[in-house]
């Protein structure tokens, strides 16, 4: 079906919600507070008005994929920093196709989706009915305007055997920090999807110039500048960082699996315990209002639309009899940071029983996951360092390290269960290191790799080295790598084996800067451990 023969849109039923007032930008209002926890159920009426201006300012973008379906995404934002994105409290018809061709002659689903005005006018199409293992191109319209036409790949079939799995693992994109350069050379890479492992945003003020991107032609608002607490002002982070030309080519390219962190929220939060003085109450508000906005900004499924302050966002996906993919949250369920949180000595407190990084059910459902794949790897991405990592006797409580009793029962699992991959985030370093099950015992077989993605852009230009990575390799003897860039890692799993490319940019704070590997990294499956590649 061409575009041109798409039937007219007829206008739903008038449904409007209760009076529901368009929100401002500057105070956490009672109706912030209403829309955070709005019903699902409640809809404001369709508009037949045509938009003047683009309203896909933001791009598309994929996720989640399964082996006959996948996730499209999209969200109208004609002024993508004015208020809801420049757009009245109207909902909106979009019109989505996908084509098993980039020239859209064979069309093999279309159909039309309601840009919701109540989550920020973005829409979520959850297609199924698709053939395993294929590329295929989506594109959506809204009136006389079309968005760019991109691509995106389904999982392959259950029973598949598939020889391998190319992928990236990135995270922490401070917009303020740099551009996003190392994105623009990850979209060129021959990929079937990208691991997001959070801090997709950043609640810090960002002048008008872009922090270190020191471009004074941006001009930003300045509601940037503004502590981030209302479901407003969420969405605005979200849009500033779409109108990135190169994290929309990296969104435009592969499917995501995609994962927060803490800035989402807040920084370093546990749970229903903020970082910073805020009451309980206030808090939960403010997480409603974060989830609300994650939830409407990524390509993420039904069963993860959040439902006040709670949004299940951990989740599987399986490839094949190759892999499966343990997608955590180590945020909304933790206990509180032990020993006052930072970094310092181990304290009796981290190792209480009932001291928990993923809450009692993830925890379970977790491992008997690992147990049960039966696929030749588990993939665990989530979101902080899982090995032990030592700086002078000192551990980082925020970390695996804080919380003892669960990692201890990962690995343990990993031991019996071979093939296991630890993905992670959050802390501006590339790291490579084996996992044990006692880090004390450098001499015992490793049980699994931990591969540590450095961020995109979050803490500027970096360094191959610091002072604390110079601590770290020494005190830490099951870290093989350790580097203070920018970039992502590229890796491939086959069936005996995983590399892990680690992909570095030598600068941020101005753009155009080439890409390199700095190092490369293999383990076998059945016999777990880094080595040089």
């Amino acid at each position: 079906m061409v575009w041109n023969e798409l039937p007219p849109h007829r206008p739903a039923p008038d449904l409007r919600v209760a009076e529901l007032p368009r929100r401002g930008l500057l105070a956490l209002s009672a109706a912030a507070l209403a829309t955070a926890f709005a019903p699902v159920g409640a809809l404001a009426s369709h508009s037949g008005t045509r938009l003047r201006a683009d309203p896909f300012t933001l791009g598309v973008a994929s996720g989640d994929p399964l082996p006959d379906g996948v996730v499209l995404w999209t969200r109208l934002a004609p002024e993508p920093l004015e208020p809801a994105g420049g757009l009245s409290f109207v909902s909106r018809p979009v019109q989505w196709q996908l084509a098993e061709d980039a020239g859209f002659t064979r069309v093999v689903r279309s159909g039309t989706a309601t840009a919701r005005a109540e989550y920020g006018h973005a829409v979520h199409v959850d297609v199924r009915g698709l053939r395993p293992g294929r590329v295929y191109h989506y594109r959506f319209r809204s009136g006389p305007h079309y968005s760019p036409a991109r691509r995106t790949r389904t999982a392959p079939a259950v029973g598949g055997t598939p020889e391998s799995l190319r992928f990236a693992v990135a995270s922490c994109q401070a917009y303020a920090d740099g551009f996003f350069t190392a994105w623009r050379h990850l979209a060129a890479e021959d990929l079937d999807l990208v691991f997001f492992l959070g801090d997709y945003i950043y609640e810090a003020a960002i002048d008008s110039a872009g922090g270190r991107r020191r471009d004074s032609a941006l001009r930003l608002p300045d509601t940037l500048q503004l502590g981030v607490d209302t479901l407003d002002l969420y969405r605005l982070r979200y849009a500033l960082q779409r109108t990135d030309p190169d994290l929309r080519a990296a969104h435009a390219a592969f499917p995501w699996v995609a994962t927060w962190d803490d800035h989402e929220v807040q920084d370093n939060y546990a749970a229903g315990v903020p970082r910073f003085d805020i009451s309980a109450d206030d808090f939960l508000v403010q997480r409603a209002n974060a989830y609300r906005a994650y939830w409407e900004n990524q390509p993420l499924r039904r069963p993860q639309r959040p439902d006040g302050a709670g949004m299940l966002l951990y989740r599987r996906l399986r490839f094949g009899d190759l892999a499966e993919a343990h997608v955590l949250d180590t945020r909304q369920y933790r206990s509180d940071q032990a020993c006052g949180d930072g970094v310092k000595p181990s304290c009796a407190d981290r190792w209480k029983p009932s001291h928990s990084l993923l809450g009692a059910a993830q925890r379970e459902w977790l491992l008997r996951g690992m147990g049960r794949a039966g696929t030749r790897w588990n993939i665990l991405a989530q979101q902080v360092t899982m090995a032990e990592m030592r700086s002078d006797s000192a551990i980082d409580m925020d970390k695996w390290d804080g919380y003892p009793r669960d990692r201890q029962a990962v690995l343990s699992t990993a031991a019996r269960v071979p093939g296991t991959v630890v993905l992670t985030g959050d802390v501006h370093m590339h790291y490579a290191a084996d996992l044990r099950t006692d880090f004390g015992a450098p001499a015992t077989p490793a049980v699994g790799v931990e591969l540590t993605g450095t961020s995109i852009s979050s803490g500027g230009d970096g360094s191959d080295t610091t002072p604390l990575l110079d601590g770290q390799r020494r005190d830490n003897p099951h870290v093989r790598f350790a580097n203070a860039r920018r970039g992502y890692i590229r890796c491939e799993l086959t069936r005996t084996s995983l590399r892990a490319d680690y992909r570095v940019v030598p600068y941020v704070t101005r753009p155009g800067a080439p890409i390199s590997t700095r190092a490369s990294y293999v383990s076998a499956r059945d016999r777990p451990g880094l080595a040089p590649a």
